[in-house]
């Protein structure tokens, strides 16, 4: 290679060591979306094996570790991550700030989380295997009595490492949030977006040192197997996990719903309905989700049924208030049925199946009978994937042209929204009656009298279906990428309402510049303002 080929291979250093906001937020996003697609994998060779009784496709310990590294994958190295990354990249944008409070700790928090994932994945490389206990590590199960080998004790490190680099970048995008808003930028100018943003950091920095604490405790106990002897420990752990647990459902919802009220509200051509109602909501959303993790202990007998059943139900009021303003929003109005359209009003139906059947398993005298059994993996994948990832394909189609100045493609954006809704459908609906017909989760197979053949099979083809839609979602990215010189983004292609469609795509490093300066701000839709002005405009000047 000569010298001159050499100098024009970019460097990755000014990537590896940046302090822009945009780019830690595309590192982060960019290796969640990675990780969503071996997450995926373990989740279709599990899909398989579960398709017909009696397969031995993985044996039992295989499975274990399957199920564990795809569901805690899921939830403390996708979602969540992606979750955060969205709001890292987009609020400091949307309230008019050049750049994020702490980049340099917000740059630690990602590679906290690279080398997280790297100790958690890495359990696969082991003697013993990866992590086999379940994303909730119940002791004693979790013990080193129980559960020998490293595989454990490196998901115990990684997942602290991911989870403490989550802490760090939702503290300093709550900061950005809170102290470094533009002139005019008020709290009640903020958009819907970054509104659920501060809910969703607020959440995280409430509770997730509960889970630091949690698997502190649980190291102890693998050094110290003595601990879990007692069992106030075993409790007191579900009791620290959980406290954790349900808010980071929210953590893994609430920037999702506010990437819907966004795209809702461009694609109606008009503002979001019901804001202030929306932005008590959410914040209401957020301290009751502090004092419903209890349900999750109902059969324990260790937790006040009716109090935490009385707390879950109260979520019924801000969630009504959410789904009501997104409902007010669209209806009566002309809607473009756009990619990012698709997925916002799909999530809106499928999320609400996860959280009706959230109210029946926080109801005690249900939770008894469904504990444990498939229509819970039904109710929890409702929640995360038929609800909260078709939120994060709405926000992704919507703002990929401004975070790389290319358009994704209309047909194979198409394609992915069938296969995934078609997928996604027949993959978990069949679950909720494998639930009640009484199919334990968490199994590697099950025997042909069982009357589980029909409803798996049914349930494994869909996610096969699953599966093609993401590679078309993939080679869409691929190809979209790949076309972006000759078929470059507009700044802003949807007539969206919000400050970052009034700079470049993708944008400066401050974010603004002299050719896209701020401009003014006297709502929470600063650019749907300065359209109806130029309206106004041409309509005073054209009787003169």
């Amino acid at each position: 290679m000569t010298a001159t080929a050499v100098e024009a291979v970019p460097s990755p250093r000014p990537w590896l060591t940046t302090t822009d906001h945009k780019r830690i937020a595309v590192l982060t996003a960019g290796t969640a979306l990675v990780l969503l697609f071996v997450m995926g994998a373990l989740a279709l060779t599990m899909r398989a094996q579960l398709a017909r009784p009696d397969q031995s496709l993985v044996d039992n310990d295989t499975y274990n570790q399957l199920f564990t590294m795809h569901g805690s994958g899921m939830i403390y190295l996708v979602v969540t991550p992606i979750a955060l990354a969205m709001g890292l990249y987009l609020v400091p944008l949307q309230v008019g700030s050049p750049t994020v409070a702490a980049p340099r700790t917000t740059m630690l928090g990602y590679w906290l989380y690279v080398l997280g994932a790297l100790a958690v994945l890495s359990g696969f490389l082991t003697a013993g295997g990866a992590a086999k206990e379940g994303w909730t590590a119940y002791t004693p199960l979790s013990s080193a009595q129980f559960s020998p080998g490293v595989g454990t004790d490196l998901w115990i490190a990684g997942n602290f490492a991911s989870s403490l680099g989550m802490i760090l970048i939702g503290g300093t995008v709550l900061w950005t949030a809170l102290l470094k808003r533009a002139p005019g930028m008020t709290m009640l100018r903020l958009p819907v977006f970054t509104w659920s943003m501060v809910a969703t950091n607020l959440m995280v920095l409430a509770a997730f040192p509960s889970l630091l604490i949690a698997l502190g405790l649980l190291a102890l106990g693998r050094m110290s197997p003595q601990v879990f002897s007692d069992n106030i420990f075993n409790i007191g752990y579900q009791h620290l996990f959980w406290f954790y647990g349900h808010p980071v459902v929210y953590v893994m919802f609430f920037p999702f719903l506010g990437a819907v009220a966004e795209v809702l509200a461009t694609f109606a051509g008009r503002r979001f309905f019901g804001y202030r109602a929306t932005v008590l909501s959410l914040l209401a959303f957020a301290a009751l989700s502090m004092s419903v993790w209890g349900h999750h202990l109902f059969t324990t007998g260790q937790a006040a049924n009716d109090y935490y059943s009385l707390t879950s139900i109260m979520l019924l009021v801000p969630a009504g208030i959410e789904y009501f303003s997104m409902l007010a929003t669209v209806v009566g109005a002309k809607l473009r049925f756009a990619v990012p359209m698709l997925f916002a009003l799909a999530f809106i139906t499928q999320f609400l199946i996860g959280g009706l059947t959230g109210i029946m398993v926080a109801t005690p005298s249900l939770d008894y009978q469904m504990h444990d059994s498939y229509f819970v993996v039904a109710h929890f994948h409702y929640t995360l994937f038929a609800g909260s990832l078709f939120g994060l394909f709405a926000g992704f189609y919507f703002w990929f042209p401004k975070v790389t100045g290319a358009m994704l493609g209309t047909a194979l954006g198409h394609v992915h929204f069938w296969l995934l809704l078609v997928g996604t459908n027949l993959t978990f609906v069949p679950m909720f009656f494998l639930g009640l017909d009484g199919m334990p989760r968490r199994v590697a197979t099950y025997l042909p009298q069982d009357g589980f053949g029909t409803l798996n099979l049914l349930s494994s083809i869909g996610s096969w279906i699953v599966g093609l839609g993401m590679v078309a979602f993939a080679v869409n990215i691929v190809v979209s990428l790949a076309r972006r010189r000759g078929r470059a983004a507009p700044d802003d292609p949807w007539n969206a309402h919000t400050l970052e469609w009034a700079t470049s795509s993708p944008p400066p490093p401050l974010n603004f510049d002299a050719a896209h300066p701020l401009p003014p701000v006297r709502s929470f839709a600063p650019l749907l303002d300065l359209r109806h002005d130029r309206a106004e405009g041409r309509r005073t000047r054209e009787p003169a």
